[in-house]
């Protein structure tokens, strides 16, 4: 396992919350799962798995309100599965009929220094797997390589990154507060499907530390 450290930016970020149905609510700081997202984004392989250890806030933490057109209908599996059957079908979505605003309450001017951990899994037997990956992710997050664009949440939000030295860079903000329940990730692997998890998110002087996943410290 080895630890790496990438500075992340951009004008908007929407980390929304679950318990928001009817209009897009953000988390007041990134989650974990969408820091995992940001270095999976650079390098991912069924053979390594991504583990959050902490997240630094760099920026004052700023709202705004916005309202934006989405589609509010989705291509139907019975559709997709005909056409696969008959190699023929209309998948497609007329925007103009299932368009709807929604509001939304996302963050503006947002920037992290993201702490994560590169682990290669136990059941790989060759021995020479964890510098490969190493390397790998070094020379893409060095040169600003990435299998796709990073984002801030949602797509449309796309996010700059550099690969930094978690010693130096701009200090966090000065603020503590307790930040409550955050999700920190979906556990894929549940008997009763996807299941998401939570933990009580405690920011330090603008350093928020995330448990593993096997910790008391995280929820159902």
């Amino acid at each position: 396992m080895k630890n790496y450290c990438l500075e992340v930016n951009g004008p908007f970020a929407c980390f929304t919350r679950p318990e928001m149905k009817a209009e897009r609510v953000s988390y007041d700081i990134i989650t974990p799962s969408a820091a995992r997202a940001v270095f999976e984004a650079i390098l991912w392989k069924p053979a390594i798995r991504w583990h959050i250890t902490r997240i630094e806030v760099l920026r004052p933490i700023r709202w705004v309100n916005l309202r934006r057109n989405e589609v509010s209908a989705k291509v139907s599996v019975r559709n997709v599965e005909q056409a696969i059957a008959t190699g023929t079908g209309d998948l497609g979505l007329i925007i103009e009929e299932d368009r709807q605003q929604r509001a939304g309450l996302f963050l503006r001017d947002v920037a992290y220094r993201l702490h994560a951990a590169l682990e290669v899994r136990a059941d790989r037997a060759d021995e020479s797997a964890a510098p490969k990956f190493w390397s790998m992710f070094e020379r893409r997050a060095g040169t600003g390589q990435c299998v796709n664009q990073p984002y801030l949440g949602c797509r449309e939000f796309a996010a700059d990154f550099r690969l930094a030295d978690g010693a130096v860079g701009d200090p966090a903000i000065s603020e503590s507060r307790d930040l409550g329940y955050m999700l920190h990730d979906l556990d894929f692997e549940a008997a009763e499907g996807i299941t998401p998890m939570f933990f009580r998110a405690q920011m330090v002087s603008g350093v928020i530390a995330v448990p593993p996943l096997d910790s008391p410290e995280v929820r159902q």
